[in-house]
């Protein structure tokens, strides 16, 4: 039997129904809950004739870590890509492509508002190394809000050698740091372009850092040295949409 996962939350599970209905074996629904937002998840799933169980708070409290908002899906594991898909995707994009890579970046919170972003931003995918990275879990998927079941989540095996491959396919390659003597609004984003958000309080690491074409970093005005890296990550990302429009 194939494993499967718990996706939590409103947006998210009207996500998954919207962009992949056969995923989900079964919804599990508060019970005394008939409002209008949940009445639209559930005539989706039984217009794809999913099974729905009706099910006291504390049972969905069982199922999950964080706020449920009165319906958790059971579903197969969304499609995994690997890197060669990555530079595929790259090869037939159309439009310059956008992507964004997150170098230790642990917490699923700041994974699941980057992948958010991301989405928001019309980026090509996320890319992460395997190793000391969140895992897309239903956390992340929550926070999300539905972007994870759109937006591919790429774990690489070593990123050093993913951005150098990127960078033969003509992508540029940006890493946020605050010590980077030009300012991201001075950068040229409208081609093809990798953004490499490090981890906070580390940043970058080196390798990653001796990888990427530019540095660029956000004029800080107050007193703060710097941002959460998701709040970063969009700021980078819309950054580009903006010149691209």
């Amino acid at each position: 039997m194939a494993k499967q996962e718990t996706i939590f939350g409103l947006h998210s599970v009207l996500a998954l129904l919207k962009s992949a209905p056969q995923r989900v074996v079964e919804l599990r629904v508060l019970k005394d809950r008939q409002d209008k937002r949940l009445q639209q998840v559930l005539k989706l799933a039984q217009a794809e004739q999913i099974r729905i169980q009706l099910q006291s708070r504390a049972s969905l409290d069982k199922l999950v870590e964080g706020n449920h908002q009165g319906v958790v899906a059971i579903a197969t594991p969304g499609q995994s890509f690997t890197e060669d898909a990555l530079y595929a995707m790259v090869e037939s994009s159309t439009a310059p492509a956008l992507i964004l890579v997150l170098d230790g970046v642990t917490d699923p919170h700041n994974l699941g508002a980057c992948i958010r972003s991301a989405e928001a931003a019309g980026a090509l995918a996320v890319v992460a190394p395997k190793d000391n990275s969140a895992s897309l879990n239903s956390t992340a998927r929550k926070i999300a809000s539905g972007a994870a079941d759109v937006v591919p989540y790429i774990t690489v095996t070593n990123l050093s050698r993913t951005l150098k491959q990127l960078q033969e396919l003509g992508v540029w390659v940006y890493g946020a740091a605050g010590e980077a003597e030009q300012a991201l609004y001075e950068c040229d984003l409208k081609g093809p372009v990798a953004l490499v958000m490090g981890a906070e309080g580390s940043g970058l690491r080196r390798l990653t850092r001796e990888n990427c074409d530019y540095l660029a970093k956000l004029p800080m005005a107050g007193s703060v040295s710097s941002l959460n890296v998701s709040v970063a990550a969009g700021v980078f990302l819309f950054e580009a949409v903006r010149q691209r429009s």
